[in-house]
């Protein structure tokens, strides 16, 4: 497995269009009110490494709605997906920082995908600043609801035989899904997608049996009825799905979420770094954006840059030590 890396990108910007998150053009001017000594002076680009349309992109379109009341800039939001996030990532973090170029950042980069791929190819927190932690959105284990599955023992009647679906190599999709069937004895046919969008597509089209994918992914379907929730990978169980039991509930340690954040380069001058933070905390706490939250199904993880570091290294360690300890292959190359 090989990731490119480069000093500038030429991605396409992928418009918000019927996501009504409008992002407005900006000439470059600010109107002063942001930022002191000049900075912001032009728009910020913020970059996901998933598809269009996924959880992680459409937390990056809400906050880049608020960027020009907040900072006073817009904030164009450019999709490239592959490799968990790893590509775009790593390319953000070679630019300069300089505050115009930041990442909307999956904590399953950092805490599972660095534990599949080679030490020179890993995404590390050390090669980037991160300036607030934004939310937590759980993964769920889901059935296509024409299988009948109701629970894990329902899915593991049918052990061997059956196809379960994955967001891709090295996620916290895989690894929840992996240490569920590992602890419960099931065995089945890994189909790992590129996310968990199309993970879902396939579940509900019953070209996989079940799928674990995020809860805000999987609300809209488990309400028409098309898919059946399973079990939920959260210490608690979800506001959203009371009834749905945790995987701890059913004696299953499989404490596995996904955190995001957003992130520059490594290096940013105190002022750039301090207003960038200003501005995102200005935009969380608006109305809009808490709204936002509430009809995704995410839970609000607001922190500090400085917790969110301290967080997914401790997440990182706790996963490495449950893959040694349940002998799991995520299916990577790295060491």
């Amino acid at each position: 497995m090989s990731w490119p890396s480069c000093s500038r990108r030429p991605l396409a910007v992928v418009a918000a269009g019927g996501l009504s998150l409008g992002l407005v053009a900006c000439s470059g001017v600010t109107d002063g009110t942001a930022g002191g000594g000049g900075y912001p002076a032009e728009s910020i680009t913020l970059t996901v490494g998933q598809d269009a349309g996924g959880s992680t992109d459409l937390i990056a379109r809400a906050l880049a709605e608020g960027s020009q009341e907040a900072l006073g800039v817009s904030m164009p939001v450019e999709n490239q997906p592959g490799a968990n996030g790893a590509i775009a990532t790593q390319e953000v973090a070679n630019q300069d920082p300089d505050g115009y170029e930041l990442t909307l950042l999956n904590s399953t980069l950092i805490t599972v995908t660095s534990q599949v791929v080679p030490e020179e190819e890993a995404v590390a927190l050390d090669d980037l600043d991160v300036l607030m932690g934004l939310s937590r959105d759980d993964y769920i284990m889901v059935a296509n609801a024409d299988t009948g599955y109701a629970t894990v023992d329902d899915v593991a009647a049918d052990s061997g035989d059956l196809s379960y679906g994955t967001a891709g190599v090295g996620t916290g999709s895989q690894l929840a899904q992996l240490l569920l069937f590992e602890d419960a004895g099931i065995e089945g046919n890994e189909v790992p997608f590129d996310s968990g969008a199309p993970a879902l597509t396939a579940v509900m089209g019953g070209q996989v049996d079940v799928a674990t994918i995020q809860v805000g992914e999987a609300m809209p379907q488990i309400e028409a009825g098309t898919i059946n929730p399973i079990v939920i990978f959260a210490d608690e169980r979800n506001q959203h799905l009371e009834d749905v039991p945790t995987a701890q509930e059913k004696g299953y340690e499989v404490p596995v979420a996904q955190y995001r954040a957003v992130a520059m380069p490594k290096g940013a001058p105190d002022e750039v770094r301090q207003t960038l933070v200003e501005g995102i905390e200005e935009i969380t706490a608006t109305e809009g954006y808490q709204q936002f939250n509430e009809e995704n199904y995410l839970t609000p993880e607001e922190v500090s840059g400085e917790e969110v570091e301290q967080q997914w290294t401790e997440l990182a360690d706790q996963y490495e030590q449950s893959i040694e300890d349940n002998g799991i292959d995520l299916g990577g190359s790295g060491e």
